[in-house]
């Protein structure tokens, strides 16, 4: 039988493992990232998210394990997985001193765009951003959307197939990043251009169309934000506890799964429900309160790592 002609993702990582020293950033990583997609990667700070955006962004050596970008291996191919990169860092690239068109010319140098053709590439990015009247504007005057934007147009400028960002809405306010959102999504769906964010923000990672959750260098989960709440039933029941033991042996002596961080036992489930009157009726001396609702990412994250999703927030990722 002949071998079916799939199309060649654009992200695929096998068995990938990065570390620095003694500590492993990833570990024996598999994904797949398809071409034209919004994938977003959702963890804490330390889960290894940072760490495959240098990997991506040929910052950082593979250790061991294979990764690609449109078929191109790193870091064997680095020169031409660049040209198919846009890349956006979680801090301001611009230089605030300088208009936008002025950043836009500098970064267009760099890949040999000149003359009318950067023009018009400038021209085209800045009206597809919303950025046309604000071209003569040192960067500055800008708000920080507007800026972020300035980043995201800089990275476009040479037409890239994937664009990646890491942590794109930081310091940005609400109304800010759902404004930069729709640029990405305008991107998008004018270009196919694929494009892949890190993020720890829950409300951002919902709006991906596919999303990874890392922790600990380890991928607990993959798919779209509704399988995987819906992976875990239609309710999930929150009790804080008073006294733990006498509410976690309740539920157990039900035959009822129980997850438990500290003092707090979450139920997951399409008949959790029907506990709640029984529960605090014969066990109510020991609750300190009830909360019923669908399933959220961070529940997700609890089901498949066991740790609160701010467990390990304070902890700092790091790639050499």
């Amino acid at each position: 039988m002949p071998p079916l002609n799939l199309p060649t993702p654009a992200i695929d990582a096998s068995d990938l493992v990065y570390r620095y020293g003694e500590h492993i950033a990833l570990s024996g990583l598999n994904l797949q990232v398809e071409a034209g997609e919004i994938f977003g990667l959702l963890g804490p700070n330390g889960s290894g998210k940072t760490t495959l955006f240098r990997l991506l962004s040929t910052l950082a050596r593979v250790s061991t394990g294979r990764l690609s970008v449109f078929g191109f291996s790193l870091p064997e191919q680095a020169a031409q997985v660049r040209s198919q990169l846009g890349v956006v860092f979680q801090h301001p690239s611009c230089d605030r001193k300088l208009t936008v068109r002025e950043n836009f010319c500098c970064q267009a140098a760099l890949f040999g765009l000149r003359g009318a053709k950067r023009d018009q590439r400038i021209a085209q990015v800045v009206e597809e951003l919303g950025l046309a009247d604000r071209l003569d504007w040192r960067v500055e005057r800008l708000s920080g959307g507007m800026q972020r934007r300035v980043d995201v147009g800089k990275s476009m400028l040479h037409a890239p197939r994937l664009l990646i960002l890491d942590e794109p809405s930081t310091g940005l306010d609400p109304a800010a990043r759902l404004d930069l959102w729709h640029a990405l999504v305008g991107l998008r769906d004018r270009h196919g251009v694929t494009i892949v964010l890190t993020t720890h923000l829950l409300e951002e990672a919902e709006k991906a169309e596919r999303i990874g959750i890392l922790h600990q260098g380890q991928l607990v989960a993959l798919g779209s934000p509704e399988q995987l709440r819906s992976a875990l039933g239609e309710r999930v029941l929150l009790v804080q506890t008073r006294q733990t033991a006498p509410v976690l042996a309740w539920l157990q002596q039900r035959s009822i799964a129980v997850e438990m961080q500290q003092e707090q036992l979450r139920v997951s489930g399409s008949h959790v429900a029907d506990l709640v009157a029984p529960l605090t009726a014969e066990m109510g001396h020991a609750i300190r309160s009830l909360s019923l609702g669908e399933p959220s990412l961070e529940d997700v994250f609890v089901a498949r790592t066991g740790h609160r999703f701010w467990d390990g927030a304070g902890q700092q990722e790091t790639a050499s």
